[in-house]
């Protein structure tokens, strides 16, 4: 199957891009790399260093699925440049989806996010619920969302509504929960929480690549929104599960982050698909990959911080 993968240099998608790669497809992959490129040549991977603002049909041609997983991500690095931030999240995604639909792919996939709910205080945030995002951020996903959607009588759309991702990438990131609380009790013996009582979802990255390809095997699947969360943590929670594995202190400070949220998944669950990694497994290989020497604190690795660098 030949697919095209936008974001295939990220923190997810180089992880995804490599499974795709050994599960025989011909992948197609876009991406600025702003923060670098860590795939291997492979004979069946053409990656394009192009921006996704500016992809064209032929980039299309022979392409039967669409995995559109580049985006600004995260509220800070949104803030840096909102203007940006709604030319990559939500016009880029409208006009791939318009390509997409013209050039006669069967499936579109889209990265969105379980941020877009806001502040929930239901046990069970399921899709059927309202959204109420506070953030740019948040709300260029769902408008990204609604406007791959609008497509869905011309080819199947899944939206994924993935949880905080954690958990070991070639590309790391080192700005989201478990990975920045981790990091923190590996290198100062600290780790400082904000606020914490702050409920969020988490989704073990390996996790997250097996559900891409959950709906890649699955394309009859309904068009529409899917929660992909499986552990609703508090802040609190996800500290001190790290510090019974890793010797450290925790600092706890004021917060203005009133994100709070957890994640029903019952609807995912229900066609077939089921996790097999957590959060315990995330501490466990990021503890490994920092004493074997891989993991690193790199500037690329903090999506603040790098796009700074970048002057954007």
């Amino acid at each position: 199957m030949k697919i095209l993968v936008t974001g295939a240099c990220g923190y997810k998608g180089t992880v995804l891009t490599q499974s795709l790669l050994s599960a025989g497809h011909q992948v197609t992959g876009i991406d600025t790399q702003w923060f670098g490129n860590f795939l291997e040549p492979h004979p069946t991977l053409n990656l394009v260093k192009k921006d996704v603002r500016h992809i064209s049909m032929e980039c299309l041609s022979g392409v039967n699925v669409v995995i559109h997983l580049a985006n600004i991500a995260n509220d800070p690095s949104v803030d840096l440049n909102p203007t940006l931030s709604w030319e990559v999240n939500v016009l880029a995604t409208q006009q791939l989806a318009d390509m997409a639909a013209r050039s006669g792919v069967r499936q579109f996939i889209y990265a969105s996010s379980g941020s877009v709910y806001g502040i929930k205080r239901e046990a069970r945030v399921t899709e059927d619920l309202p959204l109420v995002p506070l953030s740019a951020y948040n709300k260029t996903k769902m408008v990204a969302e609604r406007v791959a959607l609008s497509f869905k009588d011309h080819m199947s759309v899944h939206c994924l509504r993935p949880a905080t991702v954690c958990g070991w990438s070639p590309r790391m990131r080192l700005d989201v929960a478990v990975n920045l609380l981790t990091m923190q009790a590996l290198t100062s013996g600290i780790v400082t929480v904000f606020g914490g009582d702050q409920m969020r979802p988490n989704l073990h990255i390996r996790d997250a690549i097996r559900a891409y390809h959950h709906f890649l095997n699955n394309p009859d699947l309904p068009s529409g929104s899917y929660n992909i969360g499986f552990e609703n943590l508090s802040i609190r929670d996800i500290a001190h599960q790290i510090t019974k594995k890793i010797p450290a202190q925790i600092v706890t400070k004021k917060s203005e982050d009133l994100r709070s949220y957890r994640q029903d998944s019952t609807k995912i669950l229900a066609t077939g698909f089921d996790a097999l990694y957590t959060v315990d497994d995330a501490i466990d290989e990021l503890a490994q990959k920092y004493h074997s020497g891989e993991l690193v604190d790199r500037d690329n690795w903090h999506s603040v911080r790098r796009l700074k660098q970048l002057n954007l």
